[in-house]
C-alpha cells in the first residue's frame, strides 16, 4: 500500500509544522466545541459500545472533521487511511480497497476517511457500497455540503450523519488559551482578542493561523484592534451562491421580513451582499416577498419593490443596493397578508378539479344567431342596471357550488377589502343568491 494513502506507514523526518498541526488534539477529550457529538452524542455512544459504524461528518470548515476521524481510528484500533475526493480517481480507490481487503484478511480493520466526499459523483459513491457492506472499510466521509443534497441515498442509508457545529466564541477562546499554554501569551488587548475571534468566523483552523501570525510579530506591547485590522485580513464569510448557504440565507431574509423584523432583514441582506450575491437576484426575491407576504394588505408595496429594482438598474452599485434596502425595510414594516396567495392556490386546485366545466349559459357570449338560439347569454343581468350596481348572479359553473377562496385579513388595506367582501355577501343573501 502506498504511503500516499496509509498514514500508518513510516514517516520521513518532519520539517516545520504549522501551529494548527502542532496543536491537533491527541485524544477525543481534547476536541473543542463538539461536546454534544462526542460526549453524550452518537459518537460517544458508539465508542462506549465498542462498535463504530460508517459516518458522514457534516459541518463548516475548521471545526474538527479530519481530527475526529483520525482519533476515532485511534480509539478503535483501526488503520487510518485518508484520501481526498478532489485528487482521487477510480484507480486510486481500487488500490485503497485492495489494501483494506488484505488488512482485513490479516485481522486489521480500516477506517477510510474521505475528505470532500460530496465531490465524488453518484457512480463513484456507489463504489463504496460493497466494501461498506462486507466490513472491508468503515467509511467516514467529511463534507461541508448538505448530505441529503449531495450524497447517494444508498450511502446515506448505510452511514450515520453527524452534524458538527460552527465554533462559538467560547470554543474559540478555549483554543486561544491552548495556544498560550503551548506557545506564549498573545500580545493582544481584550478588544483585539475578541476581534481576532470575530475574524476567524467560527473556523478553528483559521483562528490558529491568525494566532500564529500574531505570535510571529514578536510584539512587546499589546496590539489594539486598529493595528490588528491593518496587519491581518478578515476571513471571507462562508457563502456559496449555488449551495446550501445561499438557500439558508435567503430563507433567513424572507422569514425576517415575514416576521416584521427590519433589523434582522437588513442584516441577512447585508450578509448576502458581502458574500457576493447578485443584487438582481435579491431584487427579484424582495419583489416576491411583496407579492407573497404583503399582498393586498399594502398594494403599493409591490410598486415600491419594482421601483427599487429599476433604481438599481439605473444607478448600479453601491447606491442601487440602498434602494433595495429601503424597499426591504418597507416590506418588513408593512402589514402582512397572504390571503391573496392562499386564495390563488385554492382557485388553482379547484380549476384542476373542475377544469372542463363550461361557464353558466347566462354569461356566455352570443355573437351569432345560433348561439342565441342555444340560450347563450339568456337571462344575463347587467349589473350597472341594478339599483345598487350588483346583480348577485352566479358566475361559477352550474355543476359547481359557490366557493369562497379569498378571505381578507383585518390588517392594512385589506380591512377595507374585507368590508367590501362582506357587503357583497350580504347583498347576495338579500337577493336570495347566496
Amino acid at each position: 500500500m502506498s504511503d500516499l494513502f496509509d498514514t500508518g506507514a513510516a514517516k520521513a523526518a518532519e520539517g516545520p509544522r504549522p501551529l494548527a498541526d502542532r496543536l491537533r488534539p491527541a485524544t477525543l477529550d481534547e476536541v473543542i466545541g463538539q461536546d454534544d457529538l462526542l460526549r453524550d452524542g452518537p459518537l460517544g455512544a458508539m465508542l462506549t459500545s465498542g462498535r463504530l459504524s460508517s459516518l458522514i461528518l457534516w459541518g463548516p470548515p475548521g471545526v474538527g472533521k479530519t481530527t475526529i476521524a483520525r482519533l476515532l481510528a485511534q480509539e478503535t484500533d483501526l488503520v487510518f487511511v485518508q484520501i481526498s475526493a478532489i485528487f482521487t480517481g477510480v484507480p486510486d480507490l481500487r488500490k485503497v480497497f485492495d489494501a483494506a481487503k488484505i488488512r482485513r484478511a490479516n485481522g486489521r480493520g480500516t477506517l477510510l476517511f474521505v475528505d470532500e466526499i460530496h465531490r465524488f459523483n453518484k457512480a463513484q459513491q456507489d463504489g463504496f457500497l460493497p466494501h461498506m457492506e462486507d466490513g472491508t472499510i468503515i467509511l467516514v466521509g467529511a463534507t461541508t455540503e448538505n448530505p441529503s443534497f449531495e450524497l447517494n441515498a444508498a450511502v446515506l442509508s448505510r452511514a450515520q450523519v453527524c452534524v458538527l457545529k460552527r465554533l462559538d466564541a467560547d470554543a474559540m477562546e478555549q483554543m486561544l488559551k491552548r495556544v498560550e499554554q503551548s506557545e506564549a501569551d498573545l500580545p493582544l488587548t481584550p478588544d483585539a482578542r475578541r476581534q481576532i475571534i470575530d475574524m476567524a468566523d467560527g473556523d478553528g483552523r483559521a483562528l490558529l493561523n491568525l494566532a500564529e501570525q500574531v505570535l510571529s510579530w514578536g510584539a512587546k506591547e499589546p496590539i489594539d484592534p486598529v493595528t490588528l485590522s491593518k496587519r491581518l485580513s478578515q476571513r471571507a464569510a462562508k457563502y456559496d451562491k449555488t449551495g446550501e448557504e445561499h438557500y439558508n440565507l435567503i430563507s433567513a431574509l424572507h422569514k425576517s421580513v415575514r416576521g416584521s423584523d427590519p433589523d434582522a432583514a437588513l442584516y441577512w441582506f447585508a450578509r448576502m451582499l458581502t458574500g457576493g450575491e447578485d443584487p438582481r437576484y435579491l431584487a427579484r426575491r424582495i419583489t416576491r416577498m411583496a407579492v407573497e407576504d404583503i399582498g393586498l394588505a399594502d398594494p403599493q408595496a409591490h410598486r415600491i419593490c419594482l421601483d427599487a429594482w429599476e433604481t438599481y438598474e439605473r444607478l448600479g452599485s453601491p447606491e442601487g443596493e440602498l434602494a433595495l434596502a429601503e424597499a426591504l425595510l418597507y416590506l418588513a414594516l408593512a402589514p402582512k397578508s397572504n390571503a391573496a396567495y392562499v386564495a390563488y392556490k385554492a382557485a388553482m386546485k379547484a380549476a384542476k378539479q373542475h377544469g372542463s366545466e363550461p361557464p353558466p349559459a347566462h354569461i356566455l357570449n352570443a355573437p351569432t344567431r345560433m348561439m342565441k338560439d342555444l340560450g347563450y347569454g339568456a337571462g344575463y343581468e347587467y349589473d350597472h342596471d341594478a339599483e345598487d350596481g350588483f346583480s348577485g348572479q352566479n358566475y361559477f359553473p352550474d355543476t359547481m357550488d359557490r366557493s369562497v377562496y379569498y378571505v381578507p385579513v383585518e390588517r392594512g388595506h385589506e380591512r377595507d377589502l374585507k368590508k367590501r367582501v362582506e357587503y357583497f355577501a350580504k347583498l347576495r343573501a338579500q337577493k336570495g343568491r347566496g
